[in-house]
């Protein structure tokens, strides 16, 4: 299955066997309990065996010397952080490489070490650095990982993340997902060239980890380069050979290799066929850029590539503040991207920062509102990053001089209580505060549990954030009699939004369903007559595919029940086909339910 054993099981297998049989024994076993276990057989009569040791030493032995055959349940009971697949699906993130980025944005951080905007001590900049920012080694590496501590690989959701994805050569980007693609394909066929792709990456990137790193940096408080000039002189040599050689492979001037950026549309999607039935399959494709990059040409690009999702960076709904931060657009374009983004079907996750530069936390409770009571925002997801100071970012010089402060603890949590407060249950608050570590932040509230102070200040006063994330079923069992549809419809900028959802009687939510009843003419002839799936998903851990449990939503038929009730909806409002934006990893269960291949999309005749 591609990972690599930590330790020889065999040379430790009576101990590791009679801590399994304790843990088969207690279906119930509690963390403390575990470690009394493991602390009565010891690893080399000292150390304690890690939990990933304890999944592999399982899934070897399981079946022998006494123990029953391989179950789930038991890789469940051992498993680290389940929450990272809490949500139905097994999120890998990787980063595209430093490049130059179109935005001037004030906030910005400046490490030319990473993509625009992220920081090299941030936990997935650090991967996406060890693997030299190649997207075949990040992949294989998260998904050895997450398999190595009991994560399923089987429904995996892809999120590119690094700057202005849409500024980025179309050479790269195809090349940059293909090579995603590769890796899924390679390492749920037990493949591993991981090697390979390290020793051209040593011997021919700038970017390989065991490299130099940049000594130039952007100083924030003088700014006398820019972050695009800083990159382009220490990557110069880096981007013209990258440049080159994919020209010289497009010509036929020489064959390929693993790190040649260079891949063409049919390649690309040979891989997506492939992994229509591959063992690790792509259920979600994820990349992010900016409002004013967004026309209807890059939305069915992105399409094209295989994405479902995009993140899109909101910051502000103010044409003063948006001018003030030098974000460098207007809040009509965002407008226009969101309406141009709904129309192709994608996910809207969208990005919003209080506490900008210009704004106040009246002004940002306001914005907040306004997000969702206008109809050409409301966004499907939403990271809440308040505004932070790095020592790289422009803004020091506003906070040296006075003209900028960060919120107190207090200011900023009324802001984010009254924010939860404000969100429509068909939202789903990604994440609330950015992943920063404390050393980079210069000024700025260092709580980074910020979630969870505002949900205990929710709880105070007798209520709790409506949004999805917070009623996620996660480890509640549930039966389908304990379940029943709920439906809100709500405007948008080009016709009405159906959120279908299955709750439980306290609004935990087991699975939804995002239905588009379009107005205006569609982007693609494809899509005319067609209301849109935008979304379909169940809640739950991740279980792999074909797998079932009993209490759990993930394949209790949540989603079929969905699928059926959206066509009943399409067809009474005279739409003569339902389109679905799948991802490649789904294709295979939208036949099942009837839906046939378009060019960019599934339809089913209503």
């Amino acid at each position: 299955m591609g990972y690599k054993t930590v330790i020889d099981l065999q040379e430790h297998r009576e101990p590791l066997l009679a801590i399994l049989h304790a843990v088969v024994r207690d279906p119930n076993l509690s963390r403390d309990g575990l470690l009394r276990v493991l602390k009565a057989y010891p690893k080399d009569g000292r150390g304690l065996f890690s939990k990933n040791e304890l999944i592999q030493a399982y899934r070897e032995f399981a079946g022998t010397d006494g123990l029953p055959p391989f179950d789930p349940g038991v890789v469940e009971r051992l498993r680290m952080k389940p929450v990272r697949t809490m949500s139905g699906v097994t999120p890998v993130t990787v980063l595209t490489k430093p490049f130059p980025c179109p935005g001037e944005c004030i906030f910005c951080p400046n490490d030319i070490r990473m993509p625009k905007s992220y920081l090299s001590n941030e936990p997935g900049a650090q991967r996406a650095e060890q693997n030299g920012f190649d997207p075949y080694l990040q992949t294989y590496s998260r998904l050895r990982a997450l398999y190595e501590t009991g994560h399923p690989t089987d429904k995996i959701e892809i999120i590119i993340l690094g700057g202005t994805w849409s500024f980025y050569p179309e050479n790269y980007q195809i090349w940059f997902v293909k090579r995603i693609f590769d890796a899924l394909h390679d390492f749920g066929s037990g493949i591993d060239r991981t090697a390979e792709v390290e020793a051209a990456l040593r011997g021919g990137s700038q970017f390989h980890p065991d490299r130099e790193r940049p000594a130039a940096a952007v100083d924030g408080t003088r700014l006398e380069h820019t972050y695009n000039q800083v990159v382009q002189a220490v990557y110069r040599e880096e981007m013209r050979r990258s440049r080159e050689e994919a020209q010289a492979i497009a010509h036929g001037e020489r064959p390929r290799g693993p790190l040649d950026e260079f891949a063409t549309w049919e390649e690309l999607e040979a891989a997506h066929r492939e992994n229509e039935s591959a063992a690790c399959r792509c259920v979600g494709l994820v990349v992010e850029t900016r409002p004013d990059h967004i026309s209807a040409d890059e939305v069915l690009r992105v399409r094209r590539l295989g994405a479902t999702k995009v993140q899109i960076g909101f910051q502000s709904l103010s044409d003063e503040v948006l001018r003030l931060n030098r974000r460098g657009h207007t809040v009509e374009a965002t407008r226009r991207a969101v309406r141009l983004l709904r129309l192709a079907g994608f996910k809207i996750h969208a990005h919003w920062m209080p506490n900008l530069y210009g704004s106040s936390p009246e002004a940002d409770v306001a914005d907040y509102r306004r997000m969702f009571t206008d109809p050409d925002f409301r966004p499907d997801e939403l990271k809440i990053y308040p505004c932070s100071l790095i020592d790289s970012a422009e803004l020091m010089q506003y906070y040296a001089d006075g003209r900028w402060r960060p919120y107190t603890h207090d200011e900023l949590l009324d802001v984010l209580v009254a924010c939860f407060h404000h969100t429509p249950e068909y939202c789903r608050l990604t994440r609330v505060v950015r992943d920063i570590p404390s050393t980079d932040i210069v000024a700025g509230d260092l709580t980074t549990n910020f979630r969870q102070v505002v949900d205990e200040a929710l709880r105070q006063r007798g209520e709790r954030s409506p949004d999805i994330r917070a009623r996620e079923i996660r480890r509640v069992r549930v039966t389908p009699d304990q379940l029943h549809l709920d439906e809100q419809q709500y405007a948008s900028s080009i016709g009405d939004e159906i959120f279908l959802q299955f709750i439980t009687s306290d609004r935990r939510i087991a699975g939804f369903l995002r239905l588009s009843l379009p107005r205006e003419a569609p982007l693609v002839d494809e899509l005319d007559g067609a209301a849109m799936i935008r979304e379909v998903h169940v809640y739950g851990q991740a279980l792999s595919l074909g797998e079932g449990a009993p209490g759990k939503p993930q394949h209790m038929g949540l989603g079929r029940q969905l699928i059926e009730r959206a066509a009943n909806i399409a067809a009474g409002a005279g739409y003569r086909r339902l389109a679905v934006i799948s991802s490649v990893g789904t294709r295979a269960y939208y036949r099942m339910r009837g839906f046939y291949d378009g060019a960019l999309y599934q339809f089913r005749d209503l």
